[in-house]
């Protein structure tokens, strides 16, 4: 036979109210703290991860495309150099007068 004590029903009636009554009250003091951190983070004008990884994700984009560009431009940099290279070079003078042998006497 299993005897009810009141005593200890109410003892764990008032244990289980004091924990909930415990965690809504850390519930309720996270959420205080987080708006506090977020109000000093925006008044220190600090960007949030995620618009942190969109910039950091443009800034790579961009970088690709400088290294492109930069490929791009050596190459008609290259392409433009090699005729400028033979204009420089000097011509040989093409000769009309025949040449005679020279005779030996």
């Amino acid at each position: 036979m299993q005897t009810r004590n009141p005593l200890l029903n109410d003892f764990a009636e008032l244990m289980t109210d004091a924990f909930g009554a415990a965690q809504a009250a850390g519930d309720e003091a996270r959420s205080v703290f987080r708006a506090q951190a977020d109000r000093v983070i925006v008044d220190m004008d600090l960007v949030s991860r995620e618009e942190y990884d969109a910039v950091k994700t443009a800034l790579a984009a961009g970088q690709e495309e400088i290294e492109d560009l930069k490929k791009r431009l050596d190459a008609l940099e290259a392409r433009v150099a090699k005729p400028a290279s033979r204009a420089t070079k000097p011509r040989k003078k093409a000769t009309t007068a025949k040449k005679t042998p020279k005779s030996t006497s």
